[in-house]
């Protein structure tokens, strides 16, 4: 049993990824370490934190096995150096299929422990002009129902991306502190939709949500959106990131959570 505290420190990593696994994981430590230094005890890397190819199908090459592998060796000796909850962003993992992979969120305890995995279901496409996206090309939707995990700041709920757009999926989590998104959120999708999205998402389930995002010109020529967040659950933004490297820091106070629900008790009122 994890015990709660009133006041947690959160934070969220913002990368612009390489192509490069060895050097992602470098700036990866680099920000993981600022953020340890500014007090936070749970920290959220984005989605494809490990690596952005110039191609889909380059994630392939560096796909693992669940429990080895570099990428998860890199994430559990984070967690244990520091002694820190860390939701690590996403990596490939082996999903049986020789084409494709599970584009998976694992998240590692202060011991380095794994204690939980989420995997990927809503895959994204976009096309509109020269502009086109199809997440199915390489990955694998997962087959998991919504996952949470227990942690100092209470129930935490894994969501990754393109989940953002199904407010069933959050719903679906049950009453939960803090939701995290590690996101990869292209700059024509983020500038319109990213802020209004997340802010719903904690408004109108009455929790604190944590955004992790890319956010920049990549080496494959995408640009991706930033702005990572966190907002707290009344909707109000505790401290947020535009673009390029950095961190957005924060504290979850529990105190503040259970008042907006008592004041505004509508996980009470439903219906359905």
């Amino acid at each position: 049993m994890v015990p709660t505290k009133d006041i947690s420190r959160v934070a969220a990593i913002q990368t612009v990824t390489s192509t490069q696994l060895g050097q992602n994981l470098d700036e990866a430590a680099a920000l993981i370490g600022q953020a340890v230094q500014d007090g936070a005890e749970l920290i959220v890397l984005p989605e494809y934190f490990c690596l952005m190819g110039n191609k889909d199908r380059d994630k392939l090459a560096i796909k693992e096995a669940l429990g080895s592998g570099p990428i998860q060796e890199f994430l559990s000796s984070q967690a244990s150096m520091h002694g820190i909850w860390l939701v690590g962003g996403t990596l490939p993992l082996d999903c049986g299929q020789a084409d494709r992979i599970y584009n998976t969120t694992l998240v590692y305890d202060p011991s380095g422990a794994r204690v939980a995995r989420y995997d990927k279901i809503h895959l994204f496409g976009y096309r509109k002009g020269a502009e086109s996206y199809d997440e199915s090309v390489s990955i694998r939707p997962g087959e998991n129902t919504p996952q949470t995990f227990m942690a100092p700041c209470g129930q935490v709920g894994l969501s990754i991306c393109y989940d953002l757009r199904f407010p069933e999926f959050f719903r679906a989590m049950g009453p939960v502190n803090l939701m995290v998104v590690p996101a990869a959120f292209t700059y024509t999708t983020g500038s319109a939709h990213w802020d209004v999205l997340l802010r719903a998402r904690a408004i109108e389930n009455q929790c604190y949500v944590l955004a992790a995002a890319q956010g920049g010109k990549h080496e494959n020529g995408r640009r991706t959106w930033g702005h990572s967040v966190l907002i707290d659950p009344w909707g109000d933004v505790v401290d947020s990131i535009a673009e390029g490297p950095g961190i957005a820091i924060g504290d979850m106070n529990l105190q503040h959570l259970r008042d907006v629900r008592e004041s505004l008790p509508a996980l009470k009122h439903r219906t359905m």
